[in-house]
């Protein structure tokens, strides 16, 4: 399924280069040297946006959703071990996570 407009928006606004490669053949829609950021819009993915971002090694991690997803988001995060911050698509808004 090919990609919304407000998710390659998303992305490309995001810091860094675009489709950065990880282990297991899989793509970090986004990340500099410091910084992982995932953009998810969908709930059932949560899970797995969490999983791309631990296996990034970096550590400043990212998680973009839409607004009503921000909390799910931080609770993926939570028990998938993760710290780092859930922002809204258009980023105005941010929830910082803590490791559980």
């Amino acid at each position: 399924m090919s990609e919304t407009i407000s998710h390659k928006r998303a992305k490309a606004n995001a810091p860094g280069k675009i489709e950065v490669p990880i282990k297991g053949g899989r793509r970090l829609d986004s990340a500099t040297s410091k910084t992982a950021t995932e953009v998810e819009r969908n709930r059932q993915n949560l899970d797995k946006a969490a999983s791309r971002l631990k296996a990034s090694g970096r550590p400043n991690r990212v998680l973009q959703v839409p607004q009503p997803l921000m909390k799910d988001a931080a609770k993926a995060m939570r028990n998938k071990g993760l710290s780092g911050s859930v922002k809204n698509i258009s980023g105005t808004r941010r929830i910082a996570v803590r490791k559980k």
